[in-house]
């Protein structure tokens, strides 16, 4: 389920939201002149009063389905977060949402507004992408996005040595595999398996091909027979899989190993932790070879199997966000990492 979900984590294009109302609203002023006619519109700010931070709470509520699933995504506490929404709800005088089972469902009337607020959202977004792309100043955040074995392995060596080159960036790192939406500046850039699709994306192919094998030590395997072919393999091994341990066998028989049903006794969906357990002789573990073969606890389970899987590795950021000097840096220094890995 992790594959389909988005998380709309990041605080800043909220508290430049009142901002982008503004320059919305001023550009919405009709000054139309007709003959001796003129029309005048003149919004009365001092009755114009919202808060974002309850707004954002009912977004991302109504986009997980639940308070809990938004409390995580938000990194809050569930009663803060139920609090915030149930004071929009008497703030605005409406109802929002209705329980139905463990999940809440919007209202008409909460469907409507959610479309309201997630404008104000893409036009915040917006305008901190533009503002963020004129800066030349390197020192400050940059948030890049990887997957779990790419940000544990393949990174840390690239941030020790921007921290050295560039002491005032900061990094945020979003550890997750799934894919972050740069468009909502959920990071500013990403390392992607795949070819990115958006022409508002600027995106670098910095590795054609890598290879993901599976590995194991040298005592499983010689507990299992040290099998010689894909289908020994598969009848005499175990592989520590994922909480969808369909979807992996699927993978694995594409490539030739044909796993059976009930292969994968011991699952998680935390692929840091499939590698320790593999590490400690409790079965096989898929993993990329730019970090596999460079584990002296592990070695591949078949030398001259096929691959699990073959992917190409991108790099790729907002076109707005280019334009900026430190993601500039960032960016250029990951390429050059990752090209060499």
């Amino acid at each position: 389920m992790q594959i389909f979900m988005v998380v709309f984590s990041v605080v800043g294009p909220w508290f430049v939201v009142g901002r982008v109302l503004v320059v919305a609203l001023r550009a919405c002023m009709v000054f139309a002149q007709c003959g001796t006619m003129t029309m005048h519109f003149r919004m009365e700010w001092q009755k114009f009063a919202f808060d974002w931070n309850r707004a954002r709470a009912f977004l991302v509520t109504a986009e997980e389905g639940s308070f809990s699933a938004a409390a995580r995504a938000l990194g809050q506490a569930q009663p803060t977060l139920g609090r915030q929404v149930a004071a929009l709800e008497e703030e605005l005088g409406v109802t929002l949402f209705e329980r139905l089972g463990q999940r809440l469902e919007l209202t008409a009337t909460g469907a409507e507004l959610a479309e309201q607020v997630r404008s104000m959202s893409e036009a915040a977004a917006r305008f901190s992408l533009i503002a963020a792309g004129q800066s030349q100043d390197v020192d400050g955040v940059v948030r890049i996005a990887a997957s779990q074995a790419v940000s544990g392995y393949l990174l840390p060596a690239v941030i020790e040595r921007l921290r050295r080159s560039h002491a005032g960036i900061e990094v945020e790192l979003v550890v997750s595999n799934t894919t972050s939406d740069l468009k909502r500046r959920e990071a500013d850039v990403a390392v992607r398996h795949f070819r990115p699709d958006g022409a508002d994306l600027v995106a670098r192919l910095v590795k054609e091909r890598t290879e993901a094998h599976l590995y194991g030590t040298a005592g499983y395997l010689k507990r299992i027979g040290n099998p010689q072919t894909p289908g020994a393999l598969a009848e005499h091994g175990q592989v520590i899989g994922f909480d969808d341990s369909d979807q992996m066998r699927k993978f694995l028989r594409a490539a030739g190993y044909p796993f059976p049903d009930g292969c994968s006794p011991v699952r998680t969906d935390d692929h840091l932790v499939q590698w320790e357990l593999a590490k400690r002789g409790l079965g096989l573990c898929a993993m990329m070879q730019e970090v596999g073969d460079h584990e002296r606890r592990v070695q591949r389970a078949l030398p001259d199997g096929p691959p699990v899987v073959t992917l190409p590795i991108w790099l790729v950021s907002h076109r707005e966000l280019k334009t900026s000097r430190r993601i500039r840096v960032v960016f250029d220094a990951l390429a050059e990492a990752l090209q060499a890995a």
